[in-house]
Parts: C-alpha cells; sequence; structure tokens
C-alpha cells in the first residue's frame, strides 16, 4: 500500500502538471486516478493508481513517455482495461485531483 502522506507525483519549479484525470465512483473500490506532469526536459511522467473511500492509494503505477502523443496512448491503454473490468463507470476522464502545496497547503492553485 502506498503511504499517504507522501505526493504520488511531484511537480517541482519549471514542471507543470499535464493531466489530471478521475474515474467515477467505482463501488466497492473507489476512484481510479492518473496523474502526469511534464519535466523541464520536455519528458512526461505519469503515475495510475486506486484511491479508496478512506483516502489511501494502492496499486501506484509510474512511468516516463517522451511526448504527448505518448502519453494519451498510456491513458487510453489503462481506460481501455479498466473499462473492460469496471464497465463505463471506470473510464478516467479529465477532472479534479487533490493537490497540496510543499506545506501541506490543499489545492494551491484555486486559491
Amino acid at each position: 500500500m502506498f503511504n499517504s502522506n507522501h505526493a504520488v507525483i511531484n511537480v517541482g519549479k519549471g514542471e507543470e502538471i499535464a493531466m489530471m484525470c478521475v474515474s467515477q465512483f467505482i463501488p466497492g473500490t473507489g476512484h481510479y486516478k492518473f496523474l502526469s506532469k511534464q519535466r523541464k526536459d520536455k519528458k512526461y511522467e505519469w503515475a495510475h493508481f486506486v484511491e479508496r473511500v478512506d483516502k489511501k492509494k494502492e496499486n501506484v503505477y509510474r512511468g516516463e513517455v517522451k511526448d504527448l502523443e505518448q502519453l494519451k496512448l498510456v491513458l487510453d491503454i489503462m481506460n481501455r482495461n479498466l473499462v473492460k473490468i469496471f464497465g463505463p463507470l471506470a473510464e478516467m476522464k479529465s477532472g479534479q485531483a487533490d493537490y497540496y502545496s510543499a506545506h501541506g497547503k490543499m489545492n494551491p492553485a484555486s486559491d
């Protein structure tokens, strides 16, 4: 299990969030999420995981791709497999994920 006190993905100075996608709530499972950022070197890092009702993150997978086209392909592959298993509720679509500043303040960009 992933330690909830640590970030799933960190966005540093000079980096930017590329995608935040979330599934609808899946009873008995929670939400599937896909987060990514573009690094200073223009490559993309991504993280895919399930967030349970109690906010614990499990099954965290990470990767790196060279461009946005490959990033969209990774999301498409993840979605295809989730929909096969759980049905259309599991498709991750653009949405808001919880994010925090380095000082623990939630959703700093929304201030």
